[in-house]
């Protein structure tokens, strides 16, 4: 299999999500199939892998995969909501649940996708080339409001307004560097050479939204538990502070216990915790890490065992 990139917190998450011999183990964003392929070879014969995703070159890359490793495999070419949605229709458990968020690697190498502000390639951002909704749709076809308030609450954008103003005024635009040339110009002179390129925030917004990563997660946590057995595990690696504030406050609800007034002599809510937090915090990568894989730098891993299984 051809490698496409480095999976992130790699020792990491296998210490966490043990994957062990014979378990079912979901890998709900394939990607480029860096952590499913480390996972596969701890499942032995007996174990299967199932991945989810639903860019296509996701599956081919799953495919190559799947014909290395001694585990069993499956894939479902979907987004990951929906395709727990119908694992969960069809009465699987999983041992071991990933999600590793965002944009992989192989999507941002993938210059013709327009996915990064450092190529020039068509206004797209799809990670399912089968949807309708593109980026240039968003651009060119969505009022400046509507634009503002994504790159605002998607993008946490201070210059939201203004570059939204400047995209209707210049519209049509077709690539990605019309749109990278018009942020440079939309903020103070200062911004742009402080913290990161100036159209980093921009172009995860408008990504954010083609794609309803958001909502995706949202729908995609409470499947993804449900789905996991007794003693289970299951890890998030996010890679912004949206997806990781999702996570955090996800698992923390889940990992509490009574919450009556501690004066009370007797638990009168019968509330108990149903997920023991591996991570306490979040786990982030090391300088070595990131010296050797810059991408890593952002990224922070949560995970929790499941304690409790609600019938179904």
């Amino acid at each position: 299999m051809t490698a496409t990139h480095e999976p992130v917190l790699a020792d990491e998450v296998l210490g966490l999500l043990d994957p062990r011999p014979g378990d079912v183990a979901v890998d709900c964003t394939v990607g480029g199939g860096g952590h499913a392929r480390l996972i596969a070879e701890r499942l032995g014969p007996e174990g299967l892998l199932i991945g989810l995703d639903r860019d296509p070159v996701a599956e081919e890359r799953f495919a190559e995969l799947a014909a290395e490793v001694s585990c069993r495999t499956r894939f479902i070419r979907s987004d990951f909501a929906t395709g727990l949605e119908s694992l969960l229709a069809e009465g699987v458990r999983a041992d071991v649940v990933l999600m590793d968020l965002g944009m992989s690697s192989m999507q941002v190498d993938t210059w013709q996708r327009g996915f990064s502000y450092a190529y020039d390639a068509p206004l797209d951002m799809r990670m399912d080339p089968r949807q309708p909704l593109d980026a240039r749709d968003v651009v060119n076809t969505w009022d400046e409001r509507r634009i503002a308030r994504v790159l605002r609450e998607f993008g946490e954008e201070r210059y939201a307004n203004q570059i939204a103003r400047a995209i209707v005024r210049n519209r049509p635009l077709e690539t990605t560097q019309e749109l990278v040339e018009l942020i440079k110009r939309s903020v103070p002179a200062p911004a742009r050479f402080a913290g990161g390129h100036p159209a980093k925030r921009t172009f995860q917004a408008i990504r954010i939204a083609v794609n309803g990563e958001l909502d995706q997660l949202d729908r995609a946590l409470p499947l993804a538990w449900a789905l996991l057995a007794s003693d289970g595990r299951f890890a998030g690696i996010s890679f912004h502070s949206l997806e990781d504030r999702r996570v955090k406050r996800f698992l923390a609800e889940r990992a509490k216990g009574c919450v009556c007034p501690p004066d009370l002599p007797v638990c009168g809510c019968g509330r108990s915790a149903e997920a023991a937090l591996l991570a306490r915090g979040g786990v982030t990568p090391t300088p070595e890490e990131i010296a050797h894989n810059p991408r890593a730098a952002s990224a922070r891993l949560r995970a929790a065992r499941k304690l409790t299984e609600e019938p179904r």
